[in-house]
């Protein structure tokens, strides 16, 4: 189980992000026109540069929904790779079968 405050943490960028995410698209698809002049590209670099560093979504983790674990994490299902390995051989998981040979 991870810590607390780590998932804790995610969480509050992952509002964060949400909150700038229009403003954040604006600013980056402004800086990245190749076609405007200049200084307007650095403006738009500059106002980048005041919007918190948590509401970049790079700075997002995926994190397993039931331990709250960064590593081994399978986006299809959500969790790591140690949770789906447990629900699929209780039969949890729809479709996951245990492999045998």
């Amino acid at each position: 189980m991870a810590k607390l405050s780590s998932v804790n943490k995610n969480e509050r960028r992952k509002k964060l992000v949400k909150k700038y995410a229009g403003k954040y698209a604006a600013l980056k698809a402004v800086a990245d026109d190749e076609s405007l002049d200049e200084t307007e590209r650095l403006i738009a670099r500059l106002k980048l540069a005041e919007i918190p560093r948590n509401a970049n979504p790079t700075r997002v983790r995926n994190r397993c929904a039931t331990t709250g674990r960064p590593r081994g994490f399978y986006r299809k299902f959500g969790i790591n790779r140690i949770e789906i390995r447990n629900l699929g051989n209780k039969g949890m998981i729809p479709g996951l079968v245990k492999s045998s040979w």
